[in-house]
């Protein structure tokens, strides 16, 4: 098993935007090099006007800085670009804010390997789970899953996350096109629409 695991990430590329994260990248990317030995880890600061750059050029990470702040829909799909121009089969998404664990994206890795797919998102509900937020926020989720879900025809828990490992053939969709605004919600309606299929790990 620990085997196919290195296989797998061998072909992997960990993408890290970020935007004034020189505090946390540093515990961060230690953890991605503990959790998910060789794969490759790139960066993108969004136009950081602190040492992010630096920090994770330091860390060993491959840096692509973007001229100035342009959001996380930029952003990431800037590293989708580079992923799939690298020849790259898999990609980890990770916030800069260290709030994805690199341990737990082991469990997304595990469900693409048994079960095949365009993407994995890792929910912060389901079994298991002790994400508890405010009574707003779970109100506005809640109902914006539900909306999802009937778009999708499929059952959503956590549009919002950010917590994916994209295959390579919706790479190359999503390198193309990749929303702006409310980019993981949107952008899981668009896979669905190009009849590109996902899974949920809590």
């Amino acid at each position: 098993m620990e085997a196919d695991l290195q296989t797998f990430l061998a072909r992997t590329l960990v993408l890290i935007p970020a935007y004034n994260e020189e505090a946390s990248l540093p515990g961060l990317l230690a953890e991605v090099r503990a959790h998910l030995p060789g794969a490759t880890v790139a960066v993108v600061d969004d136009g950081s006007a602190d040492a992010t750059s630096a920090v994770a050029h330091a860390a060993g990470a491959r840096v692509l800085r973007l001229p100035c702040n342009l959001g996380v829909g930029p952003a990431v799909q800037t590293g989708f670009k580079y992923a799939l121009e690298g020849g790259y089969d898999y990609l980890i998404r990770l916030d800069g804010d260290g709030q994805h664990p690199p341990a737990e994206a082991r469990k997304l890795v595990a469900a693409m390997q048994a079960h095949p797919t365009g993407l994995v998102v890792g929910t912060r509900y389901g079994s298991g789970s002790t994400y508890h937020g405010n009574w707003l926020r779970q109100f506005v989720l809640k109902g914006l899953a539900v909306f999802v879900s009937i778009i999708c025809r499929k059952r959503i828990t956590d549009p919002t996350s950010g917590f994916w490992l994209v295959a390579r053939p919706l790479l190359r969709c999503f390198a193309l096109h990749y929303p702006s605004d409310y980019p993981e919600a949107e952008a899981i309606a668009l896979l669905r629409r190009q009849g590109f299929s996902l899974e949920e790990v809590p």
